[in-house]
This record gives structure tokens, C-alpha cells and sequence, in this order.
């Protein structure tokens, strides 16, 4: 038998060595153990736990750099709790930067398509912000889009179609805007651990890695889209650029995350 306290020193300690927030992450994983929420765990330092076997089991996935998300099968994005596991990549925070840059563009009326749905947070923000508006989201994974599909019944919402596509591909409306959070990361390039638990196919985008946001930008011209507003890799910014000046567009704009790298652009047909 061991009190609340005891339990987080072991599992701070524990994970010391792969979390910046040894000690929150333990929180969460014996708030989620416990079913409490962290308030509860905060002010009741001492009471004593009997089982805590799966607490523990939590600790060493953890320890081993599985991602938290994929643990409790949650992850909080644009203030909301979204169902996770291996399928789909876990959403980042600079990803609600993209949503933040979607929403001064989109208006009622346009037809919306994200491409790349992975759990469908972007389009379920963006719809819960535009329940007028059409989004159609598409993926080449079918186990992506079953997770989507989760999440678009948990918030209720009605004005997502979900297509199993590559890109555009199959898809008849006239789109207005595409929002995408492609892969963009280039083959054999060394990334955290954690993001082996992740789907591989959501996050390189090639031999060099932007070639899919080419491809997205080729698209987007042939569908004579309005805009297309994507997340990128800090170091893609001169590549899009220059790829871009080989179609006739209006303007090009990035915007930067929060460590100030380039993150994603705005591209106006």
C-alpha cells in the first residue's frame, strides 16, 4: 500500500529521464489509473492506494518513450479531449496555429477540404467554428479515418464528410479552401523517439520531404482552389517558394509557431 505521493515520486523519478514534466505526466497517468481528475490528485496527497499495478505498468510504457497520448488514449487540442491511439498522429499545439490562420480566411458558404484528416481535430475545430459550412476530409488510411469518425461522433458534428482518398482524388465538389497538416518530414532524418509509436506514412514526406506539399500546391491550382493553407517543416520555407514561382498564384504568406520558426503558409490562387 503506498499514499498518492509516494506513487508520483516513483513515477517522477521513473520518468525523469524521457519527460520535461516528469511529474505532470505521473499525475495524468494515475489520475487516469484512478479516474480522478488532477485537482484530485493535487489534494489528496495522502490517501492510500491499494492497487496500483497498472499505474506502474503505465510508467514503464512511458519510461520506454511511448507518447502519454497513445497511453491514456486522449489528447487535448484547441481546449477540447480528442480519442487517440497508434493510428493517427497526436496532434500538436503549433497545429492550432494552422486552425487560427484557416479562420481568417474561411467564409460562410465555402467549401472546405482537409486533406490529411489523421483524427480529425482541425476539421472538427473548424466545424464546430463553421456548422455552416461543408468540410470534406480525406486520408489514405482507413484506420485514420475510423478514429476521425470517433471523434466527429463524440463532438456531434454533422457537416464533416469523410472520403478515403489520396489528396483530392475522387472528390467532386468545387472546393473552396484546402487546410492540410501534410508529412513533411524528410526520410532518414533523425527525430525524438517518441514519434516511432507514430504512423510513419503521416510523418515523411519524401526524399526531401516537402514533396507532398508540392503536390498539395499542384492541386490546388488544377482545382482552382481559392486558398491553401498548410502546415510545413521550419526549413521548407526557400523550396516552397521557389516551387511556387513556377504557378501563377496571387500572393504567398508564412507564418511562424511558437519558437518563432517559419511553420506553414497561405497560398492565394
Amino acid at each position: 500500500m503506498k499514499t498518492v505521493k509516494n506513487l508520483l515520486n516513483l513515477g517522477e523519478k521513473q520518468l525523469g529521464l524521457v519527460s520535461d514534466n516528469a511529474l505532470k505526466e505521473s499525475q495524468i497517468l494515475l489520475g487516469f489509473v484512478l479516474k480522478k481528475d488532477r485537482l484530485w490528485i493535487l489534494t489528496h496527497s495522502d490517501d492510500r492506494i491499494d492497487e496500483y499495478g497498472l499505474y506502474l505498468s503505465y510508467l514503464n510504457r512511458r519510461s520506454k518513450n511511448e507518447p502519454i497520448e497513445y497511453i491514456t488514449n486522449e489528447v487535448s487540442f484547441y481546449s477540447e479531449v480528442f480519442f487517440i491511439d497508434y493510428n493517427a498522429l497526436i496532434p500538436r499545439p503549433e497545429t492550432e496555429l494552422l486552425i487560427d490562420e484557416a479562420l481568417k480566411y474561411i467564409k460562410s458558404g465555402d467549401i472546405i477540404a482537409e486533406v490529411g484528416v489523421g483524427s480529425g481535430v482541425v476539421s472538427i475545430i473548424l466545424a464546430k467554428k463553421h456548422p455552416e459550412n461543408i468540410i470534406i476530409a480525406s486520408d489514405i488510411s482507413k484506420n485514420a479515418l475510423e478514429i476521425a469518425q470517433k471523434n466527429i461522433d463524440r463532438f456531434n458534428i454533422k457537416n464533416i464528410y469523410l472520403k478515403h482518398t489520396s489528396l483530392l482524388d475522387g472528390i467532386e465538389e468545387k472546393i473552396d479552401i484546402i487546410v492540410s497538416n501534410p508529412p513533411y518530414i524528410k526520410e532518414g532524418e533523425k527525430v525524438d523517439k517518441n514519434l516511432d509509436y507514430e504512423p510513419q506514412n503521416a510523418l515523411y514526406g519524401g526524399l526531401v520531404g516537402d514533396e507532398i506539399i508540392h503536390l498539395l500546391i499542384r492541386e490546388a491550382k488544377i482545382q482552382k482552389v481559392k486558398y491553401l493553407i498548410c502546415e510545413m517543416g521550419y526549413n521548407q520555407k526557400n523550396s516552397i517558394i521557389n516551387y511556387c514561382t513556377q504557378i501563377l498564384h496571387k500572393s504567398l504568406v508564412f507564418y511562424k509557431d511558437y519558437a518563432d520558426l517559419d511553420r506553414g503558409f497561405i497560398l492565394e490562387f
